[in-house]
């Protein structure tokens, strides 16, 4: 079996992939609608939407298959991503890269496969809709055309839900609209002179609630993180979900200490949020970054950069704290972005189960 390959874009590839924080959701009516038009136009027993991330290729949606995930080190779509265009092997037993693969030789008995590159605007390949069979075979031109189709409103799906205007999981504001609605609020302090915090936060160790407990609870974690902080701030302010556990607050009419101040807040109530388990009680906290706008020419992006290198100061300083990157130069945002003045304040010992 032939060694997996690697894009040369890998780093950049998997970052891609993970800012449609897509990974390990549940099934979508959306998706299966896609795979089922695809199963019938190959007529092929499976049809899957694969993402490939660093170490498995992970189901999207699956027709014919239970398993929801295998190991990239024997995927026929670590192989398909290379490509441009759609890979199709006729036999994988008359394939040297494949005929001793544990899929072809045991369960699900590929013979048969056919993956067209699922490919971002940036021009990453994230994954496959593929099509397997347990019997070689052949497509048609028409055949072939149709999963390239498929594979694009894949795409186009998965775009359409980066830009959404809410985060379904969570019900905070999705990056698209969160970054749309902050400029809007910047433009205001360009014409009225007024002030607007914002504040970057990234829960502590929630790799580890997910491996230790499971996904399931990983997202109960990020639903009562947006919760709690729902409940202090006000109509006006925008809070989104800018990663899968990072987001952003912006604080209209608010100098550099009332968005300390808020933040401060917000870090307290996440630190006192309790999660009910079998076991007793699970309990998390978050690391902060507080700014303000550095000026007229200062941008919604800049104050967000300022803000995330002030997080993971705090991260650094042993997490669950707030600091504060003050402005410099407020005429010189740019400047400001690369190397702002950082205050620490609020340190607490992160709680022991995140």
């Amino acid at each position: 079996m032939t060694p997996i390959p690697y894009p040369k874009n890998e780093v950049e590839r998997l970052g891609a992939l993970r800012r449609y924080d897509v990974l390990d959701t549940p099934s979508e009516e959306t998706f299966d609608r896609i795979t089922r038009l695809a199963k019938s136009i190959l007529q092929t027993p499976i049809v899957l939407v694969s993402l490939v991330d660093e170490s498995r290729q992970w189901f999207k949606s699956r027709q014919g298959l239970d398993t929801c995930e295998t190991p990239r080190d024997i995927s026929f779509c670590a192989h398909a991503i290379l490509r441009d265009d759609v890979m199709v092997i006729p036999d994988a037993l008359a394939d040297d890269r494949f005929r001793d693969n544990p899929l072809v030789t045991g369960d699900p008995n590929v013979r048969f496969y056919a993956g067209a590159p699922l490919r971002t605007m940036g021009g990453y390949n994230i994954g496959t809709l593929c099509a397997i069979d347990q019997v070689p075979r052949e497509l048609s031109v028409d055949q072939v055309n149709g999963l390239r189709d498929l594979a694009q409103m894949v795409v186009d799906e998965l775009e359409l839900r980066r830009l959404a205007a809410t985060d379904s999981l969570t019900g905070a504001l999705g990056r698209g609209n969160f970054f749309s609605l902050a400029e809007k609020e910047m433009s205001r302090v360009g014409r009225y002179g007024n002030q607007i915090g914002c504040v970057a936060f990234d829960l502590d160790h929630f790799k580890t609630v997910n491996d230790t407990h499971g996904h399931a609870v990983g997202d109960i974690v990020l639903q009562a993180t947006v919760k709690s902080c729902q409940e202090l701030l006000r109509p006006s302010d925008l809070l989104g979900r800018i990663g899968g556990e990072e987001f952003a607050v912006v604080l209209p009419q608010t100098g550099i200490e009332g968005t300390r101040a808020a933040a401060e807040r917000l870090r307290q109530a996440i630190a006192g949020v309790r999660i009910a388990m079998d076991d007793g009680e699970l309990s998390f906290t978050a690391s902060f970054g507080a700014t303000a706008c550095a000026g007229p020419l200062d941008t919604a992006a800049g104050m967000l950069k300022r803000a995330d290198v002030a997080l993971y100061e705090s991260k650094r300083a042993g997490r669950n704290r707030v600091t504060v990157a003050f402005d410099d130069d407020p005429a010189t945002p740019d400047a400001v972005s690369a190397s702002p003045s950082l205050c620490a304040a609020s340190a607490r010992r992160p709680a022991s189960a995140a």
